[in-house]
């Protein structure tokens, strides 16, 4: 076992985990890469989106957080942005509602005084064994949250994206290698990585680069609010290196498809799975 057998009601809680994901807290150090520049991070209170944010903070970044109502989290989040001498700014409410999509661009722009970097992180995931069980509702939410919402806030990024800038989109190794009990997620992974393909050909040509990253299984608070607990205290076992993933693990990625040093990296998709292949 990696961790011991938990639950909590979605979206789950960081700081009600054991143990507590490692974000990079205490460890991530920067080196200036992204000096002056201005950052929306959807999911970004916890998990893998507060990783991020650590690291771009510290990279030099002024971030925008948004989150669905994790206050906890989220101010918690903005404490270590701030701790590194940046602006954080935070944005709650639900994605899966295209106009809140277009205000979270447009309350970043006005109060960070413009976008560099945007981050499509925020994902929706329930596990379920059988087709009958996924409500349409749910399947439509899925949708609507993962897949929706990028388009809606990338889209509404776009007139204040620059040459140089750089779309980061969060896919999953569930993205060709699904998991069958995450059906509507896993479908909405592969979309994620499609559409990522399909945007760095239609946006070179403007100067953005675009890019995903397929994180495998990481220890977040979607673990434990998505699924059955014996599951949770045997996640991440199965990969070739035998553990989960930490959120601090996938950040020094994110800051490289950020930052000039993958100024030529556009339509990759970065696997980060602990060896589980993508093709």
């Amino acid at each position: 076992m990696s961790q011991p057998e938990q639950q909590q009601t979605p979206p789950g809680t960081q700081s009600e985990m054991t143990p507590v994901p490692d974000c990079g807290e205490d460890s991530y150090v920067g080196h200036g890469k992204l000096e002056g520049k201005r950052a929306l991070i959807t999911g970004g209170d916890s998990g893998i989106g507060r990783a991020v944010a650590i690291a771009f903070a510290r990279e030099g970044a002024d971030v925008a957080i948004s989150y669905l109502s994790e206050e906890d989290d989220a101010r918690s989040t903005a404490e270590l942005v701030e701790a590194a001498g940046r602006m954080a700014l935070l944005l709650p409410g639900d994605i899966a509602d295209p106009q809140h999509c277009r205000d979270l661009v447009s309350r970043t722009v006005s109060e960070l005084g413009g976008l560099d970097i945007l981050v499509n992180n925020a994902a929706y995931q329930m596990s379920h064994e059988t087709i009958e069980e996924i409500e349409d509702e749910e399947w439509d939410y899925t949708w609507a949250t993962n897949v929706h919402a990028m388009f809606h806030i990338t889209k509404a990024a776009l007139p204040h994206l620059g040459s140089g800038a750089s779309i980061i989109n969060s896919s999953s190794v569930n993205s060709d290698m699904p998991k069958p009990t995450l059906a509507p997620y896993a479908a909405t992974k592969a979309a994620i990585a499609n559409f990522s393909a399909s945007l760095a050909q239609l946006l070179g040509e403007r100067g953005i680069r675009v890019n995903s990253v397929a994180p495998g299984p990481v220890w977040t608070p979607l673990i434990p609010a998505t699924m059955p607990p014996e599951q949770v205290a045997s996640f991440g076992d199965d990969t070739p290196l035998g553990r989960a993933g930490q959120p601090a693990e996938l950040a020094p990625v994110y800051v490289l498809l950020a930052s000039d040093d993958g100024s030529y990296v556009s339509g990759a998709r970065v696997a980060v799975t602990g060896g589980r292949p993508i093709l």
